[in-house]
């Protein structure tokens, strides 16, 4: 991980997926979906009864998954919206509060307000993870703006306050392995009656993008050169996306004490990832 230049509490995160045989490792990246699809797909009273049952709980899973996307631009953002609850899960030890895909309105629909909820305890505290998650052909600039205005759109007074009832009226938070001290200390600090501006130094906010990369697709080896190559190039974007996100950023109050995490993440060929992925959503809801 590392600080940009001139941006505080702005960070980004690049993260590879290696080859073999001279190929992408497209089966690999398809199990840790699938992998971490119950995080997001299943509440925590599901994933807890169906813990030593894993073909019953993708069967579950699949149950709340959308065999399609008609949104063209963002197709596939299901994916990225999980993909992210694996690595918060992994790589930011973090607890979800709300299992997104699991508490929309019904199976055609998008994820309402944040893309991933979750808590991570920090000693006898807390903080608030509010994701943004996106699976795109491409991260060229005149993408990138909607990811800004989408982020500021999730952190509006509103969806937080939104985003924080859902968050002490469901059972999850009470089902999670936190001390019950913390728990009650986490519901008062997001009872409706308390102040956002209370709670903003205490969020942080995961970007996900999974992208198509055309230094990724013309590669067949896991090298230095490569990963030297990608990296740049996501320090170039990364240096892009907060630029933008600055530059509109003065509606957004005490924006300076959010913590921002841009996660990349580059793919060969979004398609095949996406029609891999809703073959095997439509496998699993035959079977269920």
């Amino acid at each position: 991980m590392a600080d940009l230049k001139a941006a505080l509490n702005k960070r980004y995160l690049s993260f590879f997926n290696d080859f073999e045989d001279g190929s992408w490792r497209f089966k690999k990246f398809q199990s840790y979906l699938w992998d971490n699809v119950a995080q997001t797909a299943l509440s925590q009273r599901e994933r807890m009864a169906l813990q030593d049952q894993s073909h019953s709980a993708l069967l579950a899973a699949a149950k709340n998954l959308r065999l399609s996307d008609n949104d063209i631009a963002g197709q596939g953002s299901e994916i990225a919206e999980i993909f992210l609850y694996g690595v918060m899960r992994h790589h930011f030890n973090a607890l979800p509060v709300v299992p997104k895909i699991f508490y929309k309105q019904n199976s055609q629909d998008n994820a309402k307000g944040a893309d991933s909820v979750h808590i991570v305890i920090d000693g006898t505290d807390f903080q608030l993870w509010f994701g943004e998650a996106k699976f795109y052909k491409s991260i060229a600039d005149a993408r990138l703006n909607a990811v800004v205005s989408s982020v500021f759109e999730m952190l509006s007074t509103s969806k937080l306050k939104k985003e924080n009832t859902i968050i002490t009226n469901i059972a999850d938070l009470d089902l999670l392995s936190i001390d019950p001290a913390l728990v009650a200390r986490i519901k008062s600090v997001l009872d409706a009656r308390s102040s956002i501006d209370e709670l903003r130094s205490r969020i942080h906010v995961p970007i996900m993008l999974l992208h198509e990369c055309s230094i990724t697709s013309g590669k067949t080896e896991m090298s230095k050169a490569y990963k030297d190559e990608l990296i740049e190039h996501h320090r170039e974007r990364a240096e892009a996306y907060f630029s933008k996100q600055i530059g509109k950023s003065s509606g957004v109050y005490k924006y300076k004490e959010i913590k921002f995490h841009l996660i990349l993440f580059p793919v060969p060929d979004k398609q095949i990832i996406v029609d891999a992925f809703t073959k095997n959503v439509s496998f699993y809801k035959e079977q269920a």
